[in-house]
């Protein structure tokens, strides 16, 4: 399969769902709404929404707080299924310098993974993989400090082929 192609389906897995070219690393951002725009404009480079889902995504942190900070270090942007979806998709900005997003206990936020899905329940079969992508934290160190795209798409390709062990 051409790494820049998601799979659309029942069930994409996240290397199918993350084109390297979503992948970007080194990002400025210079607070967590430019970090979001940043995530949602790796979607829109790929072909998998309009510019106004990254609008969607801040408004869902500004109307429902930083709860998408769901791991120390770790924001994962995402708004509900809509049209500004074309085809279900991540993007991974790596922020060059952390920023805030208001969150207890895990921030600042060093990389912010954005989410794109066409229906609820290709949404939440996302989000549940992705946590428990995130839930081992010298995982979570290795992406957090993964120096390219490549690196990135190796670390989530090891963690699903142990899933399907």
């Amino acid at each position: 399969m051409h790494a820049d192609r998601a799979v659309v389906g029942a069930g994409p897995g996240l290397g199918q769902l993350l084109p390297n070219r979503a992948v970007r690393l080194a990002v400025y951002a210079a607070d967590w709404r430019a970090a979001v725009r940043a995530a949602g404009s790796a979607l829109v480079h790929v072909g998998a929404t309009t510019e106004r889902y990254a609008e969607e995504m801040v408004a869902v942190v500004e109307q429902l707080g930083p709860y998408i900070v769901i791991a120390p270090g770790i924001a994962l942007a995402h708004a509900r299924p809509s049209q500004e979806v074309f085809r279900p998709a991540l993007s991974w900005v790596g922020l060059r310098t952390p920023v805030s997003f208001g969150h207890d206990t895990n921030d600042p936020v060093r990389v912010v993974i954005a989410l794109a899905a066409t229906d609820v329940t290709s949404h939440v079969t996302a989000l549940r993989t992705l946590a428990g992508l995130l839930e081992d934290s010298a995982r979570r160190q290795a992406l957090l400090s993964a120096p390219h795209a490549t690196a990135v798409r190796s670390i989530i390709a090891r963690f699903e082929a142990r899933r399907r062990r």
